[in-house]
């Protein structure tokens, strides 16, 4: 037995199966028939929760440990028959997690996702309506890649390497991961029609700014990679806490617009009205669902997209000013980059999902995260809104103070005017996203002058070329003909040249009804000539932000935890290059800025290296005014703005938090009473059942005292409006928190239930529960502890 000392195991004439007879003491067979190995439920128990822990920990270095300190040479067998053991020991847990669900009235299969965070969804009566109602984050990432285990066949039978030539050389199998965090593929593939070409990618969009700026998730830019992985990523939402919402598996594709679209499905089913999700690429997305089959309810239910603060400030300036979390009522200060933070952490699943089963895979993922909403997120959400109240109050103060000396230092007096000045500046961007129509045409027809000045030139030339010859100087040599057909052929090519250019200037002079032609001394001419060098110099601009843009995106990678010496060593080669680069498109830059009239300002090499937002590079696009002179456009006024949005959004997020303290504080009130009232009338029906309802309440009744001094310490801030008072939920129904408790016994468990009610025998479960949990003194868990790390194989 693998994790136990030998001990006698005995078969009662009760027992119909000889597995049975192990489950009974504590041991999980790793055959259904004629077992010969086992692992005791500690064995399994402390392998589980070690791995949720340490996700690198490997069953096969957990089962090496266990030989070693047993003295026993391993085997890999024995890794094998650990793991289907753990697959029983799982599925039991499961199954009795689903039992106590139904005795709590809780048995909704989406009662998880509907109760999933105690400050969002446990709604309390007179609460002031928030503009969002509940704030997620979305995103997907590919470290949790599943390598596919390609059909040996299929390489003899086919040369075609895309995704669905592919075929799986894994059997079939029955096992599924039970719960509703998991979005099923059918469910997701509902949305495929609504992105057939990958709507994320299009680049038609003309009303937003940031059209054609995300390439990275086209499918045809990675689909040669795709062929190699099964499921190439996960795609998941939290709430702002951090706490799971659903979780979706990307299957042989990149990011495509039908996991969002499914997340935000189910969202919308679950929650109702007025969701505000954070997506890195948000201004694209909402173009994208409301062009989807779901885009009309989208709009019914007053759905938002955002984009996250991190990523924000990518993208255009005017896509900031209606999605970047600064700018938008009703946000306070979430900063909608939960996924990066959580993917952090889930990472260290990569290396143990990635040559697994689909079974394994997804079975690791939800119990990671379903650990991680229990022992981490949960444990932490008291101190998360503690700290969130102590920078919300900090900023308040700071700006209190700087913001009267920044108005006065411009002359300012109603801060009325910091959202004037916002208009202003997205009616100036609005502006400048396309050309005026006419300046097109003018700017073309000014090119076509001049390449018909250059082709009349180059006529005049050729034509020059010709020799005068007399009888008397005539010589019909063979060097003589080849110059004259060689001259010839130039004046025919000039000539043809010259009509073409002619032929396109007298085309665009009809499209612009013009009576004379442009010469070089009129006005016309030299005010579109400063046109097209603001063109050059807004190319010459485009290309330096893109380099800065990778520049900042590979600091940001090179200084983050978890980046190995050899990816910072390549990047640290990149950034050599891009420096290189960067220094000659500034070169370019500078170059058109004095081509304009009047001369731009020169950028430095400090200044473009310093440049951390994006959007100081969008107020020097300016190609047909002067905004030098605009407030808003001024150092002092940015900072003065920001100052201003800042403090306002912190005043919002005090008025969410004060909600979602007094709902944690009422929820940890209902909870304990609910729970512990529902296990004492367990305890006369049925004991084994009061027993796991007791271990279901002590998983998040250990963190109580925590939760409550921290509710303690927020009430004693400075500046907190809020209370800690518990309040009154609005949710009575059956198996809510603040519902009357009365408890379900499942039908499974009805006749076993009576039988120990009259005292009968305990049966299987009764003794397999009492084996695995009964309450025992200092001494004993030592002893337990002590047998859990021996290792005896019975052969």
């Amino acid at each position: 037995m693998i994790g136990a000392e030998k001990v006698p195991l005995t078969i009662l004439s009760t027992d119909s199966f000889i597995a049975s007879a192990l489950v009974r003491q504590g041991i999980i067979p790793s055959s259904p028939i004629s077992p010969t190995t086992g692992s005791t439920v500690q064995a399994l128990k402390l392998y589980h929760t070690a791995r949720q822990r340490n996700p690198h920990f490997s069953i096969q270095a957990y089962v090496k440990t266990l030989c070693d300190l047993q003295g026993v040479q391993f085997y890999a067998y024995l890794s094998r028959q650990f793991s289907i053991a753990l697959d029983v020991y799982l599925q039991i847990l499961t199954s009795v997690n689903m039992l106590v669900d139904k005795a709590l009235r809780r048995g909704d299969p989406h009662w998880r996702l509907k109760h999933a965070c105690p400050a969002c969804t446990y709604k309390l009566q007179g609460e002031v309506p928030m503009k969002f109602s509940l704030l997620y984050a979305m995103d997907g990432n590919d470290s949790l890649k599943r390598v596919l285990k390609k059909s040996t066949q299929d390489d003899l039978d086919t040369e075609d390497n895309s995704p669905l030539a592919q075929r799986s050389s894994e059997l079939p199998t029955t096992q599924v991961v039970r719960g509703d965090c998991y979005l099923l593929n059918e469910y997701i593939e509902q949305f495929a029609r609504d992105s057939p070409a990958d709507m994320l990618s299009l680049d038609d969009d003309k009303d937003n700014p940031c059209a054609g700026c995300w390439k990275n998730m086209q499918d045809e830019k990675t689909k040669k990679m795709w062929g190699v992985f099964d499921e190439s990523g996960i795609f998941m939402s939290i709430c702002r806490h951090g706490f799971s919402l659903v979780i979706a598996d990307m299957v042989q594709s990149g990011e495509q617009a039908k996991y969002p679209l499914a997340v935000v499905s189910k969202l919308l089913d679950t929650f109702g009205s007025n969701l505000g999700g954070g997506y890195d690429i948000g201004c694209r997305f909402k173009t994208t669902l409301s062009r989807s089959s779901l885009g009309q309810r989208a709009r019914e239910l007053n759905h938002t997209s955002l984009v996250g603060a991190f990523h924000g400030h990518a993208h255009q300036r005017l896509c900031q000013l209606d999605h970047l979390a600064t700018y938008v009522d009703g946000l306070g200060l979430e900063d909608l980059e939960g996924c990066e933070r959580t993917f952090s952490k889930s990472n260290a699943l990569a290396s143990s999902v990635r040559y697994t089963s689909v079974f394994h895979r997804r079975q690791a993922i939800a119990h990671y995260f379903e650990h991680n909403d229990d022992y981490k997120i949960y444990a932490n959400l008291s101190t998360f809104l503690y700290n969130n109240y102590k920078q919300a109050l900090r900023i308040i103060s700071d700006g209190t103070n700087s913001l009267p000396k920044l108005m006065h230092e411009l002359g300012l007096k109603d801060k009325s005017v910091f959202d004037t000045w916002l208009a202003e500046e997205r009616a100036y961007l609005t502006s400048l996203s396309h050309e005026p129509n006419h300046e097109t045409i003018q700017m073309e027809y000014w090119q076509k002058l001049l390449n018909l000045s250059g082709s009349k030139k180059d006529l005049d030339a050729a034509t020059a070329a010709w020799t005068v010859t007399t009888p008397s100087t005539v010589e019909f040599g063979p060097r003589d003909i080849a110059s004259t057909n060689r001259i010839e052929t130039t004046c025919r090519h000039a000539m043809e040249n010259y009509e073409k250019d002619l032929k396109a200037v007298q085309e665009l002079e009809t499209k612009l009804g013009m009576t004379h032609r442009w010469e070089q001394e009129d006005q016309e001419w030299k005010d579109v000539g400063h046109l097209v060098a603001n063109r050059k110099f807004q190319r010459a601009l485009d290309h330096l932000e893109g380099l800065v843009v990778a520049r900042i995106f590979e600091l940001s990678k090179m200084n983050q935890a978890g980046t190995g010496y050899k990816l910072r060593k390549h990047i640290g080669k990149a950034l050599q290059v891009r420096s290189a680069a960067i220094r000659t498109a500034l070169d370019r830059y500078n170059t058109a800025a004095r081509a304009l009239h009047p001369p731009r300002a020169s950028l430095s090499w400090e200044e473009v290296v310093e440049y951390a937002f994006l959007s100081n590079f969008d107020l020097l696009r300016d190609a047909r005014q002067d905004i030098s002179q605009c407030p808003w456009a001024t150092p002092t006024g940015r900072l003065t703005m920001d100052t201003y949005f800042k403090t306002r959004r912190a005043r919002e997020e005090i008025q969410r938090l004060d909600i979602e303290i007094r709902r944690l504080a009422t929820y940890l009130h209902d909870e304990s009473r609910y729970l512990t009232e529902c296990e004492k009338q367990l305890q006369t029906l049925h004991p084994g059942l009061a027993h796991q309802v007791s271990l279901h309440r002590k998983i998040r009744a250990r963190f109580a005292g925590h939760h409550y001094q921290r509710l303690r310490d927020i009430s004693m801030l400075e500046g907190f409006t809020g209370s800690i008072m518990p309040g009154e939920s609005v949710e009575r129904g059956p198996g809510a928190s603040a519902s009357s408790p009365i408890v379900c016994i499942p039908a499974q468990l009805v006749a076993d239930g009576l039988s120990m009610v009259h005292g009968g025998e305990d049966d299987a479960l009764e003794d397999l529960e009492d084996d695995e949990n009964a309450d025992v003194d200092g001494e004993e868990h030592a002893r337990v502890l002590e047998s859990i790390l021996q290792v005896t194989l019975d052969v």
